[in-house]
């Protein structure tokens, strides 16, 4: 006995794919990612707040890295001091002249580059050669998984390794704004007194008639703060780098170019709150 035509198999659908199936979730914008980011490295800012006031100083570390960025930073910064300080005072010393004030031109151009020359100096050395020194010996740690080996062994790296680099940063930075000031200063006094033929005297009582001792400590705080934040963004972006060698060097540009719009920001910041508090009298 034979049955009848038999129902055909019901057809199974076919899966789909992960991305399709939750079509809810969507990956975050660009906009989200920045936020995201930002949010996170005030979060690692924090942490190294934390780290350094609660752990024991790391006082060999702090020596060992102060001596390291000292040496990747003196040198250019020297180098670029003194024709950044040249170009000051030529195009003040010409500013002076149209104004009939010659008797000026060394005095105003030596106290231009202690309020803004030798921190920006500063700043662009120490995010070029500092910083991006910083990240790529994080990023190859990183790639290396050292830093994964510190933390199964119990030791946090960012106590161990960051607040020393930071405490060093700051340390450098206000050693080479005080030698961009020493150079600007030597700078606008062989300008104006040795090259135009001016009196010692006059530059000398005209310098001390313009610059103040909060000039010479709001350009030192700058120094300080700058190099602060050139070894946190150093080291946060050189914790999270990946990718192996290429990746390395995306964190190193990356570094680069965040330190330097955030030391342009934060310099017009202090700068705004310096004449705040310190209104110039003529």
């Amino acid at each position: 006995m034979t049955s009848g035509p038999q129902a055909p198999a019901p057809r199974s659908r076919p899966r789909r794919p992960a991305s399709v199936a939750v079509r809810g979730i969507r990956p975050p914008g660009r906009t989200r990612m920045l936020l995201m980011g930002v949010g996170d490295f005030f979060g690692f800012c924090g942490e190294v707040l934390r780290a350094g006031a609660r752990t024991r100083f790391q006082g060999r570390e702090f020596v060992e890295q102060a001596w390291f960025i000292a040496t990747v930073s003196i040198l250019p910064t020297a180098l670029v001091a003194i024709p950044f300080g040249a170009v000051i005072a030529l195009q003040v010393g010409s500013l002076s002249s149209q104004l009939g004030a010659e008797s000026f031109t060394g005095s105003s151009s030596a106290v231009a580059i202690i309020r803004e020359g030798a921190p920006l100096a500063t700043a662009l050395m120490l995010a070029g050669a500092a910083g991006s020194a910083i990240c790529a010996d994080f990023g190859a740690r990183t790639i290396r998984e050292e830093i994964d080996a510190l933390r199964v062994l119990g030791i946090d790296p960012i106590e161990r390794l960051v607040v020393p680099r930071v405490v060093a940063g700051m340390l450098v930075g206000v050693a080479l704004t005080g030698m961009v000031m020493g150079v600007g200063i030597a700078g606008g006094y062989f300008f104006n007194v040795v090259l135009q033929h001016g009196t010692a005297g006059v530059y000398v009582d005209a310098f001390r008639n313009l610059a103040t001792m909060p000039d010479l400590y709001a350009s030192l705080l700058k120094g300080l703060i700058f190099g602060a934040l050139a070894a946190i963004v150093g080291s946060f972006k050189g914790l999270r780098a990946g990718g192996g060698p290429r990746g390395v060097g995306q964190a190193v540009n990356e570094a680069v170019v965040i330190t330097f719009l955030l030391l342009f920001l934060v310099n017009y910041l202090l700068t705004t709150v310096y004449f705040k508090l310190f209104p110039q009298v003529g």
